[in-house]
């Protein structure tokens, strides 16, 4: 009896609580409510009517009124349509501290009532209350004894058709699900039923049911209904048949709290409260909806709290696995502080409930599902986006062939246009929470003139960019293909500098033309732009004269086709092959590995070793002992073994014997000259030269170098003395070199 007294006292103090509330709404509970104003004085109009004297007294005001008179209360136009800050924090202000007076009221009369149901002057009938209660007791045995039995039986179908479609695809899965569904509601229809067949025949009145009787069965369907989708959703029973990537573990975890979260709800508002509202006060019955709020509100805390470190690793994954986008930052942000967001959400929730339940609840809730359906659509649409972007782009062989480029320059540049997707997706989203939220009304806005004008002006300048991206993949994708020597004609030096100096150019100016037009679509003026643009080259022309010289001698230098791309050349001190090509600089390997990049500002003469022929000068130093004629017959021979070998396709000429051209300290120097295509003098020459020292040293010509000749003096018989050369003092053990019999050559 005494646990009895203490639960009423709770549910009566609660319940005063919050009429306490009610009896002083805030100011926009109590604005928010002309409906119930309308009502009222549609009420007092009928009452008037109904009455003579009323009415009589009425029609004599009405008589009385001029014409021209306005009504009183039509007369005293708003001070003010709409509350300012100030008003609007004043009058909440006022609100909080009349609900603490009328909180601190109701307490009082809370003890009065308990008193009153301590000593049996309570109007609360108890007997009625507990015949109900039995009544009501074994229909839910019934009921929830049909259930058991059908839950069973559907369990063991379930089973057999996971077992069935285990490792199976996807869409068999799907059937597998979709059939364990309709059993399982199956299930649920047929314990509702049995109830019902209960409760008109055996329970009460033959063919009569009570209220009570169908606000329980009404609240177990309703339930059992969000259970059994519950149940599909995460399968926390039957792995094979889960569509969700979860594990057994968070499955069955997530459906225990969940299912015990919606009865605890769902029966609590749709039969208790309702049935005991039939014969409690309704504070007491308000006090409980705020015990099972308060008590579904801890432990959804609990959960939140619980799961806080494991939804933390989900949203770290994306910036631990190395992306550093946009959604990834956000990602890492939302991962910091989610659980502290989504418990201020609820303690939010749970105070609109208490404060404006008819109101501000519905229209917290319809947002809130509304911006989990954007959320759970945005994630689907960017999961379907990220799978585009870890596809990789395939082209056709024969394409490939032609554009070898073309493949790799797609694959590279289709991330980011999916990133760009990603993050228009991501934009969009949050644009439809915010018009969830009423926040701001983005579809009035886009109805508007103002909004379609900007929306147009968006899509065009998108749509411009756009092509000329397209323009610009096949600008480069026609010189990849001019410059591929297998296909069409071999590109020539010449052409390969122009080509490469023609996408540089072309880059630029299609990418200033796009800027243009997409400003312009924008709105923006470009004809100041371009005034600017003239003011700035000027200031650029003046202030940056190198960077002018360089383009201007550059200009000059494509013009007379001095160099080209592969061409062997010397410019600014520096030899090596030509690697790159602008309109400002050249870039020059040279023969150690070495990068060059030379402004042509600096370049006062150009030396080109690739044009039209080239000469392997062979400079051969001999004896002057040796026959010159001898000499240049050897000479012949290596030419023409040199003909025989893979140069000699190479070779565009005789070789030109120009004879002796010097005499040196210990050589006479005999040249020749060897005419071959641009580029193979080199090559040529080596293998020359091989063959001249083979040639030298079978013939015995002496390629002479450097000698030196000491002389030691003779005495008066005309001998040279003996040469002893004495071993080295640190070294004892090293024998000495033998004495000289004679003067050295």
């Amino acid at each position: 009896m005494r646990l009895w007294v203490l639960v009423a006292a709770f549910l009566i103090l609660a319940g005063n609580l919050v009429s306490a509330q009610e009896s002083h709404p805030p100011p926009a509970a109590a604005s928010a409510a002309p409906g119930q104003a309308g009502a009222a004085s549609v009420d007092d109009l009928v009452r008037i009517l109904e009455d003579d004297k009323l009415r009589a007294d009425l029609l004599q005001r009405l008589k009385q009124r001029q014409p021209g008179q306005q009504a009183p209360a039509a007369a005293a136009p708003q001070a003010e349509a709409e509350p300012g800050f100030a008003r609007s924090v004043a009058e909440y202000t006022k609100a909080i501290a009349e609900q603490s007076a009328g909180a601190l009221s109701a307490t009082i009369q809370t003890f009065r009532q308990l008193g009153s149901i301590v000593s049996g002057e309570s109007q609360v009938d108890m007997l009625r209350l507990r015949d109900v209660g039995v009544a009501l007791g074994f229909v839910a045995l019934a009921l929830f004894g049909s259930f058991l039995i059908a839950r069973l039986l559907a369990e063991r179908v379930q089973a057999g058709l996971a077992r069935r479609v285990a490792g199976s695809s996807w869409p068999a899965r799907s059937a597998g699900l979709v059939v364990a569904v309709m059993v399982d509601l199956a299930g649920v229809a047929l314990a509702w039923g049995a109830g019902y067949l209960l409760v008109l025949n055996l329970v009460g009145t033959a063919g009569r049911i009570t209220l009570e009787q169908t606000l329980l069965l009404n609240a177990f369907l309703a339930v059992e209904i969000v259970k059994v989708a519950m149940r599909a959703v995460l399968e926390p029973r039957h792995p094979a048949l889960r569509l969700m990537p979860i594990d057994d573990t968070t499955a069955a975890y997530w459906y225990f709290w969940l299912a015990r979260l919606i009865s605890l709800l769902g029966y609590t508002f749709l039969f208790v409260a309702p049935a005991l509202a039939l014969y409690l006060p309704a504070a007491a019955v308000q006090a409980l909806k705020v015990l099972v709020m308060l008590t579904a509100l801890v432990i959804a805390i609990v959960i939140i709290l619980q799961n806080r470190l494991q939804v933390r690793r989900r949203l770290f994954a994306a910036r631990e696995a190395g992306r550093h986008d946009l959604l990834a930052q956000a990602s890492h942000v939302a991962g910091q502080f989610w659980h502290v967001v989504v418990v201020t959400y609820l303690i939010g929730v749970f105070l609109v409930w208490l404060v404006n339940p008819l109101q501000a609840l519905p229209f917290v809730l319809g947002a809130t599902v509304q911006s989990v359906v954007i959320a759970i659509l945005g994630g689907v649409v960017l999961a379907f986006v990220s799978r585009l972007v870890n596809v990789s782009v395939r082209l056709p062989e024969d394409v490939r062939l032609r554009l070898p480029l073309l493949e790799p320059r797609l694959q590279a540049f289709a991330p980011r246009v999916m990133q760009i997707v990603r993050l228009l997706v991501l934009a969009a989203v949050l644009l439809l929470i915010v018009q969830a939220w009423h926040v701001l009304d983005i579809f009035a806005w886009l109805a508007s003139a103002s909004g379609q004008r900007l929306a147009g002006a968006l899509v065009s300048a998108a749509l411009i960019v756009l092509i000329g991206l397209g323009v610009y993949v096949a600008m480069l994708s026609w010189v990849e293909y001019r410059l591929n020597p297998d296909f069409g004609t071999v590109p020539t030096a010449r052409e390969k500098t122009l080509l490469a100096l023609f996408r540089n150019a072309f880059t630029v100016a299609l990418a200033v033309l796009v800027l243009m037009l997409a400003l312009a679509q924008l709105g923006l003026n470009i004809a100041p732009l371009l005034a600017g643009a003239g003011v700035l080259g000027l200031a650029i022309g003046f202030g940056a004269q190198k960077l002018v010289q360089d383009i201007i001698t550059g200009v000059f230098i494509q013009f007379e086709n001095v160099m080209n791309e592969g061409d062997v050349v010397q410019v600014g001190g520096k030899s090596g092959v030509v690697e790159r090509l602008t309109i400002r600089s050249v870039s020059i390997r040279s023969l150690d590995g070495t990068v060059h990049l030379i402004p042509f500002s600096s370049v006062d003469h150009v030396s080109n070793m690739m044009r039209g022929f080239s000469f392997h000068v062979a400079e051969i130093g001999v004896a002057y002992r040796e026959n010159i004629p001898e000499v240049k017959e050897a000479m012949e021979e290596a030419f023409e073994r040199l003909k025989d070998t893979e140069h000699g396709e190479k070779i565009i000429g005789p070789l030109d014997m120009q004879g002796i051209t010097a005499f040196g300290d210990s050589a006479i120097t005999v040249r020749a000259r060897i005419k071959t295509l641009p580029g193979a003098q080199w090559g040529a020459g080596r293998a020359y030269n091989e063959f001249i020292k083979e040639i030298f040293d079978r013939r015995g010509i002496e390629i002479p170098f450097p000698h030196v000749t000491l002389y030691m003096g003779e005495d008066k018989q005309g001998k040279a003395p003996p040469l002893h050369v004495q071993g080295r003092l640190d070294n004892p053990a090293r024998p000495t070199a033998p004495a000289a019999k004679g003067p050295p050559e």
